[in-house]
């Protein structure tokens, strides 16, 4: 089957979670046989900044690593009947422009025959409903709502009546152990300030614990303010930037432990979503502990699988346990480890996007189902 994703950008994984699950995503298709492409706008926020940010070197480099990978921009003027023309299966990212996402939701209705999707992988549905609210998603055939919290928001809005929840994971040919990587520090946390949504958190159990510990720090993501590059500073802990996220797993080989600290929006209204972060960490078979968050849908197994700090005093004892215990440390990798390698990988996620699309695909999906089900048994 042919499967198009309209997403805010593949290219660029700027300040841009999302492109980490759907590269995951496209290439397990593309793996079974299927043919992927996306299509991203050419003024994308997140393209904008990383060819500020790194140049054009940057997008020659997820050629190289993603070769596999198809993704074509598109301007004011594209013909998105034409390019939607031979597609099965059509997913909508939440970023698109309000009038694409009821341009493809109109092309649907009036006579496209592929299965059309909303994917909604953000906090929006609470901290900005109104956005949400304004969408024209009457014609699209499901949902794919990225947390069971967020698809309850979804049905009880009345944005939608048939609504999934599809959670992101870890694309485990890229994240995995490299146990030939020397150690060089003790702690790594890769992720974005952004929007001071837990400039509080970041203090409280990344920043200080590492300072009062004298840990060997190091901090890769974007959008830090002066004020937060002043605390890392003075706290001694190296700020790295933007890094490409395929290279994200030779640097937590290189540390002894990461964290989590999940954005208020998160913790406050939307329990059970962790974002891709964590299902990458355990991935690679590094230790982690987290800040406080639910997980409401029991996604991991909290105490063996990662560690949960209450406050800042709790962070530190957990860092000095996993830091003086490598037996402890390493139990506690193998367990998250194991998990992902159970139930959050892509192709587990490629997995239920076939089932969801048997259950409300058009006939023209079912039926490349029924044949691609056949041929499997053949």
């Amino acid at each position: 089957m042919r499967f198009v994703f309209y997403t805010h950008s593949l290219v660029s994984d700027w300040n841009h979670g999302n492109a980490h699950f759907l590269r995951g995503i496209m290439r397990d298709l593309i793996r079974r046989g299927h043919e992927a492409v996306a299509f991203e706008p050419v003024d994308a926020w997140s393209r904008k900044n990383l060819l500020q940010d790194q140049g054009d070197a940057a997008l020659a480099d997820f050629a190289t690593a993603f070769a596999d990978l198809r993704a074509e921009v598109y301007g004011p003027d594209h013909d998105h009947e034409a390019s939607l023309a031979h597609a099965d299966v059509v997913v909508v990212h939440e970023w698109t422009d309000p009038a694409l996402v009821a341009e493809i939701g109109r092309i649907r209705s009036s006579g496209g025959t592929f299965t059309l999707f909303f994917h909604d992988t953000h906090h929006r549905a609470v901290s900005s409903e109104r956005d949400i609210a304004a969408l024209e998603l009457q014609k699209y055939d499901g949902i794919l709502a990225f947390g069971e919290t967020l698809r309850q928001r979804y049905l009880r809005a009345g944005w939608g009546e048939t609504v999934f929840t599809w959670h992101e994971a870890a694309d485990t040919s890229i994240f995995k152990p490299m146990p030939d990587v020397q150690k060089t520090g003790d702690l790594i946390w890769v992720g974005n300030w952004g929007d001071d949504e837990r400039s509080s958190e970041l203090m409280e159990f990344l920043i200080k614990p590492a300072m009062d510990l004298q840990l060997q720090t190091l901090v890769h993501g974007v959008r830090y303010p002066e004020h937060a590059l002043r605390a890392l500073n003075e706290a001694g802990i190296a700020f790295g930037g933007w890094i490409a996220n395929r290279r994200v797993p030779y640097a937590f080989a290189q540390h002894k432990v990461t964290i989590h600290v999940p954005r208020r929006p998160y913790v406050e209204n939307l329990p059970g979503i962790p974002t891709i972060r964590p299902f990458e960490a355990l991935a690679c078979g590094i230790p982690l502990i987290s800040a406080p968050w639910n997980d409401a849908e029991h996604l991991f197994r909290t105490g063996e699988d990662y560690l949960v700090a209450r406050n800042g005093e709790e962070m530190k004892a957990c860092l000095r346990d996993i830091l003086s215990d490598r037996d402890f440390a390493a139990s506690l990798a193998r367990s998250g480890r194991d998990t992902i390698l159970a139930r959050h990988t892509c192709s587990h996620r490629v997995d239920e996007l076939l089932s969801i699309l048997a259950e409300c695909g058009t006939k023209r999906v079912t039926e490349n189902l029924s044949l691609g089900r056949s041929s499997n048994h053949a």
